[in-house]
């Protein structure tokens, strides 16, 4: 996981989520692709912690992230060839601390595996009217 640069001059550095420039973990309010401040929280991974996975959560007050918004955030704190997902748990280990939040996550010492591209749909199609 990366701390984008340009992520620094959004980080909050006092207050309960406070953290110092440069930390692998941290607080930030970050202008949205759609007009709107995503707040985002992020950790990345530590082996030595015994923490496995780098995360990050994406809110908004009134409404949960959308795609382009998840996408702007990815790509602040992975590349573009990281695979990283969203998870729905068995409803029995749900926990719900805010209604509008995503996460996104990725495991340290696996890969993500992806489901054959044929069944996402049609490369070749491109983007079809009405989508």
């Amino acid at each position: 996981m990366r701390f984008a640069k340009q992520l620094e001059e959004y980080r909050e550095l006092s207050g309960p989520y406070g953290s110092s420039p440069l930390d692998p973990y941290g607080r930030f309010l970050v202008p949205g692709p759609c007009g709107r401040d995503l707040l985002v929280i992020a950790s990345s991974g530590d082996e030595s912690l015994g923490i496995l996975w780098d995360h990050v959560s994406v809110s908004l007050p009134n409404r949960c992230p959308n795609w382009p918004e998840m996408c702007h955030i990815k790509g602040l704190f992975w590349s573009d060839e990281e695979t990283v997902m969203q998870l729905h748990p068995p409803k029995s280990q749900w926990i719900n601390n805010h209604n509008y939040c995503l996460h996104l996550w990725r495991p340290l010492k696996q890969e993500i595996p992806l489901p054959p591209s044929e069944t996402v749909g049609d490369k070749n199609l491109g983007l079809l009217a009405g989508a």
